[in-house]
């Protein structure tokens, strides 16, 4: 016979003892089994039991007012907090800075995938997340406070390679979230935003001998529910609770929207366009960083309006967008409905997205900074007196192939003003971003070096970029002076070689034409051919190499140039402003050996960037090719005149 497994939110939670391990999901505001949340709040107000709980969980799951995990701040409720994110539970973050409780703050990818460990009763979880970070037990193991002693976090050798094991903690009770299920306990999300972990974290609890509790707004006849649809088994659920609407909104800022569940797909072009300011100018300037065709995440904050320039644009269909909580494609929510997307492609589980980040599937991310230092380290995870925690920005920043960091460059009270294509400061923020040093290290800037990662720092103001001399200022924006708006406002001193202004096209409020640079579509006008001196003129100032794709566009640009001459040429290239990834130079040295080997007759270039003509002498002796690169545009019509007449000198000889 079949349980009737239907309970009153009392019932339920009566069943939690004191010391239990209680895990719970919920992304930020959405999905949150906030029924369940006020029953236990309330039994503990009034009883004072269950005490001493330990609190597992992924991403923050609150608003930072008290709902969600927020309601667990009474004193003696918890005894323990492993989550990524306390900032959406302020009360709880501050028993925690003031040692009344213990705490850890892991990455949210770790504690995602953990679950599955604990699932499969294996004893932890072996990753490079988090080494060189506060999470490294040679940094502090994650532990937030001295009362916090015991570590969970340790380094391990395998095959040479340094990796990080977490320990996995045995889950009691596992807080879920449907919208319907069937007395079984059979659960389906049709009309949740996100599937996040639920059956993850049910399997653990059942597995470890615990209980599930599953939240939903519906009971529905036995069997109804088709069977793929099934979200979580009714063998893995004890106890399920229809809570009341209000209870059970889709976020704390929307009570059911259906594009955010895939119920329907409606219209993007009419999305609500961004307003020209500092913020957006940040956007923009991070947008010309999306790779064409490629899968990207942004962060919370600033990166969230990429996603809206994006669109604007006209270049959604070219660039997957993707969020940690298991989005993928279509246009990503803002506000409370961050996480979700509409018209999403798909919804996966949210500890399978780290998978996907884990193993390198990221072309790039773009992600908030609250502090960063001289050597490109970067810190969001407690900063000001506040732990706010890492959520998934070490999984996502160690991993993605791009990086890019976006913010204003000072906090609290920072006023500015866009006119006749130039930005005004009007007033400075009180609080420096750009420091001699952070206060935690939630990214490390010379592990990214020592792994070649290409990293940026985009503000409304400049942009900077990590290269292996530090941290080089490359691009300033117009109306902007370095010395009295960048350098005035810095703890150190950026390595300054030439910069260049920022697009002018970021500070006009009409389209800026982002898919033509995006797909490369304009291309072929920075290549122009001298007939009379056989000469081909290359002019990528400004342009960047994001992939593999760019060269391959070149060099079918270039060649198309070449064949049209009808004969070899002679070829000068501006690199002025160029920018390339360090990962990128031998796949970039390799397309000039094959221009070399079968249509230049001389190729020259110049850069006035110092390191930029090192990097690429370096890529080009590897392939026993002279570099022929020069610091001025004179050097280097000087070198090729010099060339040309030996040429035909040689030939007259003949």
């Amino acid at each position: 016979m079949r349980q009737n497994k239907i309970v009153t939110a009392d019932e339920a939670v009566a069943l939690i003892r004191p010391d239990d391990v209680v895990t719970t999901t919920g992304f930020v505001q959405s999905c949150i089994p906030e029924a369940l949340h006020a029953a236990l709040e309330r039994r503990f107000v009034e009883t004072g039991k269950p005490g001493n709980l330990t609190l597992i969980m992924t991403a923050g799951a609150g608003d930072s007012k008290g709902l969600g995990t927020g309601r667990f701040h009474h004193e003696g409720m918890l005894g323990r907090v492993i989550a990524a994110n306390f900032g959406r539970m302020p009360k709880v973050a501050k028993a925690a800075q003031e040692n009344r409780i213990r705490g850890y703050n892991l990455p949210q990818g770790v504690i995602s995938q953990l679950y599955r460990a604990c699932a499969a009763g294996q004893p932890g979880l072996f990753t490079k997340v988090g080494l060189h970070t506060y999470v490294d037990p040679r940094h502090g193991g994650g532990r937030v406070n001295t009362l916090t002693q015991d570590e969970i976090v340790k380094v391990v050798e395998v095959d040479g390679e340094e990796w990080l094991f977490y320990r996995a903690t045995k889950i009691d009770v596992a807080l879920i979230r449907g919208t319907c299920a069937d007395p079984a306990g059979n659960l389906c999300m049709s009309k949740e935003a996100l599937t996040l972990d639920n059956l993850a974290q049910a399997t653990a609890a059942r597995n470890n001998g615990g209980i599930v509790i599953a939240q939903v707004e519906r009971v529905v006849e036995q069997g109804s529910i088709k069977p793929k649809d099934v979200r979580v088994p009714g063998i893995l659920v004890d106890c399920v609770v229809v809570a009341e609407p209000e209870h059970h909104r889709m976020n704390y800022g929307v009570q059911h929207d259906p594009a955010l569940a895939g119920e329907v797909r409606i219209p993007v072009g009419g999305l609500r366009k961004m307003p020209l300011d500092a913020r957006k100018v940040i956007a923009r300037r991070a947008a010309f960083e999306l790779p064409p065709n490629g899968v990207v995440n942004l962060g919370v904050g600033a990166p969230e309006g990429i996603s809206a320039v994006a669109n604007e644009e006209g270049a959604t269909p070219y660039i997957t967008l993707t969020t940690e909580a298991g989005a993928v494609g279509g246009v990503l929510a803002s506000g409370s409905s961050f996480g979700a997307a509409t018209n999403a492609d798909c919804i996966i589980d949210q500890n399978q997205m780290f998978d996907f980040y884990d193993g390198g599937g990221l072309d790039m991310t773009c992600l908030g900074m609250a502090e960063c230092d001289e050597a490109g380290n970067v810190n969001t995870s407690r900063f000001g007196g506040r732990l706010n925690g890492c959520g998934g920005f070490i999984n996502i920043s160690q991993n993605a192939r791009k990086v890019v960091f976006a913010g204003t460059f000072t906090s609290g009270g920072l006023e500015t003003r866009i006119e006749d294509g130039k930005l005004r400061i009007l007033k400075e923020g009180r609080a420096r971003k750009f420091m001699a040093g952070v206060e935690q290290n939630t990214f490390s800037g010379p592990y990214a070096k020592e792994r070649r990662q290409p990293v940026l720092y985009v503000t409304e103001r400049c942009v900077f970029n990590l290269t292996q001399a530090g941290m080089e200022l490359i691009e300033v924006a117009p109306g902007i002076d370095i010395g009295r708006d960048i350098l005035a406002h810095m703890d150190f001193m950026p390595v300054i070689e030439n910069p260049i202004l920022m697009d002018r096209r970021i500070f006009a409020d009409q389209p800026m034409e982002l898919l033509a640079d995006i797909l490369n579509l304009n291309l072929h006008e920075r290549v122009s051919y001298d007939k009379e001196r056989n000469l081909l003129f290359v002019n990528l100032e400004g342009w960047q190499v994001r992939s593999k794709g760019d060269i391959d566009a070149l060099r079918q640009v270039l060649e198309t140039a070449c064949l049209k001459a009808g004969q070899r040429v002679n070829s000068i290239v501006n690199h002025d402003g160029f920018r390339i990834g360090e990962n990128l130079y031998d796949d970039y040295a390799e397309m000039i050996e094959y221009m070399s080997a079968y249509h230049y007759l001389t190729s020259t270039r110049y850069a006035t960037s110092a390191f930029l003509r090192l990097k690429m002498q370096e890529a080009l002796n590897r392939r026993g090719l002279a570099p022929h690169i020069f610091e001025r545009r004179s050097e280097a019509h000087a070198f090729l005149d010099a060339a040309i007449r030996s040429a035909e000198t040689r030939a007259a000889a003949e």
